[in-house]
């Protein structure tokens, strides 16, 4: 399948989901450890940010309150996503949406001083192509952080993959940080994230056989993988 066609895939899926009001929700599923990477990132209020998947725009939300000398882009492949954003951001000065993807990032050259992106990275139809336009966006001595649920070395996440209706990637953290050093990024490294939210004591989801199984995943933690661009980096470093 060609990456056009993968994002076009993308864009319905997600389109229904946000019909479906599945957007809405995610502020509260991804809250718990999404808080922790923020005081990791160390934003400053002047900082400028991309979210990728941004969704209906929460996560850009509470960043454009962080950083008020500065300015958030939320961007999303599904323009449903990116309207209810909109709608939901009109009181926001420092926030703009756009529909996009990680393999075409719709700004120039050293945009942004921090890109982060939350459980959307193992759904983008070239991993590699993504971070190597997330390194071309930010300017010399800018941070990218991927945090993501689906991954190689959480075993509780595996049988995911049965059940998502879009081809995913399931990589292991260190073979998310080599595509980091690969586009150029340094000071690769990464951390789990755990979630201490509590967790019921049945479960009768679609995502874990049981209770124990949503439990023993939590504690393994999100995956956390950031990197920075050198200040040294040029065009033909990265070709």
């Amino acid at each position: 399948m060609s990456s056009t066609a993968q994002e076009q895939q993308l864009r319905e899926e997600f389109n229904r989901w946000a019909e479906a009001g599945r957007g809405d929700h995610m502020e509260e599923d991804h809250l718990p450890i999404v808080l922790p990477t923020l005081d990791l990132m160390n934003l400053e209020p002047a900082d400028r940010v991309l979210d990728i998947g941004c969704g209906t725009g929460w996560l850009p939300r509470l960043i454009a309150g962080k950083v008020p000398q500065g300015s958030v882009v939320g961007i999303d492949l599904s323009d449903e996503m990116i309207a209810r954003a909109r709608k939901a951001s009109a009181n926001f000065t420092n926030l703009t949406f756009e529909v996009g993807g990680a393999d075409r990032i719709p700004v120039p050259d050293s945009t942004f001083t921090k890109v982060i992106s939350v459980e959307s990275a193992y759904y983008w139809p070239d991993p590699a192509r993504g971070l190597r336009e997330i390194s071309r966006t930010l300017g010399p001595g800018g941070s990218a952080w991927i945090l993501i649920n689906y991954y190689g070395d959480n075993l509780y996440c595996h049988q995911w993959g049965a059940v998502f209706a879009i081809p995913t990637h399931l990589l292991a953290a260190e073979e998310w940080a080599q595509l980091f050093r690969e586009a150029g990024l340094v000071g690769v490294a990464h951390q789990r994230i755990p979630d201490p939210t509590p967790t019921p004591e049945t479960y009768t989801g679609r995502w874990f056989r049981d209770a124990e199984q949503m439990r023993k995943f939590k504690a393994e933690g999100a995956l956390l993988v950031y990197g920075t661009k050198h200040w040294r980096l040029s065009i033909d470093d990265r070709q």
